[in-house]
């Protein structure tokens, strides 16, 4: 098999089965495991795989920069926050964490809601300067520009002094073997210091973040309560499920 051939079939592999196993792949096409794992750091290096022990994983789609994510899939990330939404009772405190869907769940509060939000994006405290009945306590430290929120030991400080009912979380990728990722290890602590701080942690998922990876792990499935997507037919949730991971499909 020309190495053309292989990277087709690879490719094909994490899209109909959500990853590759090196040495499964060596024994089928009857070559070497070292063959296949060159073949996935040439895939990894154009950025259209994720290496993993023992093989590959989707990548996610939501590592690029801010302005970028702002076109993926908008209809989808627009379900997704009017489902989370939904959740926010009258009164209650949230952390909303930074982000392209978590800027929409900001946009989607009804303006008679009032609440209090708990962020560390200058891009969502802003976007709720204007609404009514919310309360804002913005948490400072370094910003990470990549999604434009503040990271690294003065914010993850600061998060630890709060309280809240709810924390929205976005993720990079949510896939069944690698739990719940993102693509930078600071982002990935701070986020991790956000869900610590809250009664109940739920999940922002648009579709392209099902079934993917990066390389940084923010959580494990069993620590939130549920993941909210817009996807509705993913071998990946089915996955989800059978490891007891509350999904909530976005209408």
């Amino acid at each position: 098999m020309l190495a053309a051939e292989r990277r087709e079939h690879l490719l094909g592999l994490l899209a109909r089965q959500g990853k590759v196993v090196a040495k499964d792949v060596a024994a089928e096409l009857g070559i070497s495991e070292d063959s296949v794992r060159r073949d996935l750091r040439d895939l990894a290096a154009e950025g259209l795989c994720h290496r993993v022990y023992g093989g590959a994983l989707p990548v996610s789609p939501a590592v690029a920069d801010y302005a970028a994510r702002q076109t993926v899939t908008p209809d989808g990330k627009r379900k997704v926050a009017a489902a989370a939404a939904a959740l926010i009772r009258p009164d209650s405190a949230l952390i909303l964490d930074g982000g392209t869907t978590a800027l929409a769940v900001a946009e989607s509060l009804p303006p008679e809601l009032a609440c209090t939000v708990i962020t560390h994006s200058p891009t969502i405290a802003a976007a709720l300067v204007a609404h009514p009945k919310a309360e804002i306590f913005l948490l400072g430290g370094r910003i990470f520009k990549h999604s434009a929120v503040a990271c690294g030991a003065a914010a993850v400080e600061a998060a630890q002094q709060i309280s809240a009912d709810l924390c929205f979380l976005g993720v990079t990728g949510v896939h069944p073997e690698a739990g719940l990722t993102t693509g930078d290890a600071d982002e990935a602590a701070m986020k991790r210091a956000l869900a610590a701080r809250a009664a109940d942690t739920h999940i922002l998922a648009s579709s392209e973040k099902i079934g993917t990876a990066s390389r940084f792990r923010v959580l494990p499935l069993e620590a939130v309560t549920t993941v909210i997507t817009d996807a509705t037919a993913h071998p990946a949730l089915d996955a989800l499920r059978a490891q007891s991971v509350e999904i909530r499909t976005a209408p």
